[in-house]
């Protein structure tokens, strides 16, 4: 697999590899040698990048990835998150200095290794100054316990205090045909200070590879079930999106998902999605990407056939939604 380049020197494979879902999110945790397996796959394809947070499980998903990474630890570039009271969402938000050196100590352990390559801000904290969080990574920088600093869910003005006072690398926040908000002023900024893009959900939390339908139904404890845009009525009217897509996808004899992920890696060359599976032939087949091209022409024909679709319901309930864009 090709790599690309995050910040001014972090490189990647072009594509990542989201574990949450593996432990959080999306219904019960998957059987543990079986994620292991899918983990060491995605290597064996390419991937040397891969996403993981205290706060998934709380604490699980650390420990998983630190396990099926650990043969070939110096070979892949692994990031993870602080910013929740006890690794737990419910709990609040916590990204005081002292709490981001507890969790990054607690990281190191669980992960088995002596740095974090990527240690992001998982949301930015209204209680405690970005200079002040970015300054805690910053001392953790010159300690060598992690290399590359990021942020996740950002606005304009914390990345810009934080990147002054320790340069980002990476912003993590969602991107894809399902969700266009970052064009209007994140991607300008990320050019312009020179920080990489990692979108999470570059298939709409599946939407848009067109297995989810009116029909579907999801876990107890799958997040879906509270976000507004997976109502039964709106995926009812978003469904013309996915049905475009897949129009788009035969006339390039590849899937839903490989077109959705190629259109982002056409976006910018510092652009390294991290789609999430639990399936290892979802995994080949997300994989599989990084190595289709979407010309102008076809990018054009992608604009013209979605850029006008209005996506039905916001993306995070409302108890959440304060939290993005900081």
């Amino acid at each position: 697999m090709e790599k690309r380049i995050l910040g001014r020197d972090l490189e990647v494979s072009a594509l990542g590899l989201g574990c949450m879902g593996l432990t959080f999110g999306y219904g019960p945790a998957t059987e543990k040698e079986e994620a292991i397996r899918l983990i060491r796959k995605a290597y064996e394809l390419g991937v040397t990048f891969f996403d993981t947070a205290e706060a998934y499980g709380p604490y699980q998903n650390e420990e998983l990835l630190g396990e099926a990474l650990a043969p070939f630890r110096n070979e892949v570039v692994i990031a993870t998150k602080f910013g929740f009271k006890n690794g737990k969402v419910p709990d609040g938000l916590d990204s005081t200095p002292q709490n981001i050196r507890t969790v990054t100590e607690a990281a190191l352990k669980r992960l088995r290794t002596d740095r974090i390559d990527l240690l992001y801000q998982h949301r930015v904290d209204p209680e405690v100054p970005m200079e002040e969080v970015a300054g805690t990574v910053k001392e953790l920088i010159a300690e060598g316990k992690v290399k590359h600093f990021g942020l996740s869910e950002a606005g304009a003005g914390s990345i810009r205090k934080a990147h002054a006072v320790q340069p980002v690398t990476a912003l993590q926040s969602e991107y894809s045909l399902w969700w266009r908000e970052p064009e209007k002023e994140i991607l300008p900024l990320l050019e312009e200070l020179q920080i990489g893009f990692v979108p999470f959900s570059p298939l709409g939390k599946g939407f848009l590879t067109g297995a989810i339908n009116v029909g579907t139904s999801f876990s107890e404890n799958d997040f879906r079930n509270i976000v507004p845009r997976f109502s039964e009525e709106n995926r009812k009217a978003n469904q013309g999106l996915v049905d475009a897509l897949s129009l788009i996808a035969q006339d390039k004899g590849a899937t839903n998902a490989q077109v959705a992920i190629a259109w982002l890696l056409a976006q910018k060359p510092w652009i390294v999605p991290i789609p999430g599976t639990t399936k290892i032939n979802r995994l080949e087949e997300n994989m599989t990407a990084a190595h289709i091209s979407l010309n102008q022409q076809e990018l054009a024909a992608i604009e013209a056939a979605l850029g006008h679709i209005q996506v039905q319901g916001e993306r995070y309930p409302q108890h959440l939604a304060g939290r993005q864009g900081r």
